[in-house]
């Protein structure tokens, strides 16, 4: 953030001196390159620097719990829907939708 800070406020150094300073010359070129291609630059080096600061990602395994934990059963089941899995049916012991049922 700083080092975009910087670079940004030389910019407006340099569009300032571009517009003020007189008679236009090969400076006014010089600092109309800098007002034009800084902002590029100074976004691409704040998005490139990596702050020694960053969080380095840890392992799932250390947050979780050592043991697994009992979950309370609710006493109260009026708007609970519990939904139960169960093995899958192999396909040539399915029915067929479309047969009469016995």
């Amino acid at each position: 953030m700083r080092k975009y800070f910087i670079m940004m406020s030389v910019r407006v150094v340099c569009f300032v001196l571009m517009v003020v300073i007189t008679p236009y010359g090969w400076y006014t070129w010089v600092l109309a390159v800098g007002a034009i291609f800084l902002p590029y630059i100074a976004v691409v080096i704040a998005n490139v620097a990596v702050s020694s600061t960053d969080n380095l990602a840890v392992a799932p395994e250390r947050v979780l719990p050592a043991s697994p934990t009992e979950m309370p059963v609710p006493t109260d089941t009026a708007g609970i829907i519990r939904l139960h899995e169960t093995k899958a049916i192999a396909p040539e012991h399915r029915r067929d939708p479309t047969e009469a049922t016995p």
